[in-house]
């Protein structure tokens, strides 16, 4: 690593200890934690030997999804994302500004609503967004999330989709999805008659991610959002 002023990102998972923020990308903060770096790069390091992506390529080709995604929503839909300080194509990196660690992080020993009073009605104006946009956004943990002055930003659209593009399978995905979120998906995924290797609509898609985070938001959370994409 040799941003300087930076330092790797680690969620401090209840039970677990340090741990890597993210599956596919490299994540850092600097010293101040007010910015953020997504570093799309294969990092051993970071990763402890547990790298879901290390195809050159297909690295790539994330980075590119989410560059274009927030550079796209950057135009007219600034309130759904932190703001953008800076784009680093030679290293693959994005920065944003932020204020401290991201929502997740925040509500260790908390709640939601102790840290953000009105979190769902902002989660839910962000789905209604996306889903008026025709965004698909699969990547749905709180610590995809980041609070800016009272307001819910998200990132993480590696793993979203325009609703133009063509359908695509859970099997090809797995990578972007944690051991223990797999755990969440598989029964749901035969609740709603979902195969791995078979391609779906966004929305069908869309329903079943909500459906694994029912051990993370509150049920009734999670069938609000569920309304939107029925």
């Amino acid at each position: 690593m040799t941003f300087t002023d930076f330092k790797y990102y680690w969620n401090n998972v209840p039970g677990k200890g340090l741990c890597r923020n993210n599956l596919i990308y490299t994540s850092l903060i600097n010293h101040s934690k007010s910015e953020f770096c997504m570093w799309f790069k294969h990092d051993s390091e970071y990763h402890k030997g547990h790298e879901q992506v290390v195809d050159q390529s297909l690295m790539e080709s994330k980075y590119a999804r989410e560059k274009d995604f927030l550079l796209s929503l950057d135009v007219d839909h600034k309130d759904l994302i932190p703001e953008i300080t800076r784009i680093d194509p030679d290293h693959q990196a994005i920065y944003f500004k932020i204020q401290g660690v991201d929502f997740w992080e925040e509500s260790h020993g908390k709640t939601y609503e102790d840290v953000l009073p009105d979190w769902q009605e902002q989660m839910l104006y962000i789905f209604e967004k996306h889903k008026k946009l025709g965004i698909y956004k699969y990547s749905l943990h709180p610590s995809s999330y980041w609070v800016v002055d009272q307001k819910l930003k998200n990132i993480n659209y590696f793993f979203a989709y325009h609703n133009t593009e063509p359908q695509i399978t859970v099997k090809d995905h797995l990578s972007h999805i944690s051991i223990e979120r797999q755990s969440e998906l598989m029964p749901q995924m035969e609740k709603l008659g979902i195969e791995a290797d078979k391609t779906y609509p966004f929305d069908k898609l869309q329903i079943l991610c909500l459906e694994s985070f029912r051990n993370v938001y509150p049920d009734s959370f999670i069938d609000k959002a569920i309304s939107i994409y029925k």
